[in-house]
């Protein structure tokens, strides 16, 4: 023990290079990443197929004869709002199928053994969600360029709320990960929770139609800022301000954040 303080070696289980665990950190971030880079066609390209498909079937139905939303064309309109859906649903699903699978398989004690603050944990598994959702958002933008001919006008703010979004999800992701114990409860938390609150947050209408009550409600929705605030970086409308919608978005994430780290600090639901 002497020797290798000394030597200023690092004895194992210790936190290394101070107060942050940096090799562990980046072996947390690495594994999650890998998790989808090794599925590309299932975590990559089937996301770039559904939304597509969302496209297509929006305009064969009513695309042709809808008129333009706050001035641009119905599929123009829509198109940033399923970018978004999309990136959120798979940063979400992310971060859950990895917690939940390794609980399920007694294997979340690989995660939990090592020297990892609770602090690091979240980051660790915020960005496996936050790399996946980037992914995702650049190959359907792309799309969008390709074959609807949507570019970006605020491309650094477009970034910006992917990577909220991403850590929203990937927040919430966490919380559900870990409440959950079993396939069917998760499943339960994403058809009853995530899912509406990602269709009825204004992704294929403005919500300037919908009744006081309804608008009301759905402003307390922080997914419907992420779609609203990536529609006016992609095709520069919005039913709110850009700038307040970053900010709830931005106070969202710090909250889901510290919730998650609560968890993971006491341990609930995860030891026995």
């Amino acid at each position: 023990m002497t020797q290798n303080k000394a030597l200023n070696i690092p004895e194992m289980g210790s936190r290394r290079f101070g107060r942050v665990n940096w090799l562990g950190l980046e072996t947390l971030i690495r594994r999650e990443v890998m998790r989808f880079l090794a599925v590309w066609t299932q975590t990559l390209l089937a996301p770039l197929v559904t939304a597509g498909l969302f496209l297509l079937i929006f305009n064969l139905a009513i695309g042709l004869s809808r008129g333009d939303v706050m001035g641009v064309p119905f599929m123009n309109f829509i198109a940033p709002g399923i970018l978004m859906m999309t990136v959120i649903q798979n940063s979400f699903a992310n971060v859950t199928s990895s917690i939940v699978i390794s609980k399920v398989q007694g294997n979340i004690v690989d995660t939990l053994m090592p020297p990892l603050a609770p602090l690091e944990m979240v980051i660790g598994y915020l960005a496996g969600g936050i790399g996946r959702g980037v992914f995702v958002a650049f190959a359907i933008g792309l799309g969008m360029l390709l074959f609807l001919g949507i570019g970006v006008q605020h491309p650094i703010m477009a970034f910006v709320f992917v990577v909220l979004g991403s850590a929203f999800l990937g927040g919430l992701g966490i919380i559900a990960g870990v409440f959950a114990n079993k396939f069917d409860q998760m499943a339960a938390i994403t058809n009853f929770i995530v899912t509406p609150l990602a269709f009825l947050s204004g992704t294929f209408y403005s919500v300037s139609v919908l009744p006081p009550v309804l608008r009301e409600l759905t402003q307390l929705n922080p997914i419907y800022y992420l779609i609203d605030g990536l529609r006016y970086s992609v095709i520069g409308v919005s039913d709110a301000n850009p700038w307040s919608g970053m900010l709830n978005c931005a106070v969202s994430v710090v909250v889901v954040s510290a919730i998650a780290w609560q968890m993971f600090r006491t341990g609930y639901r995860l030891k026995p």
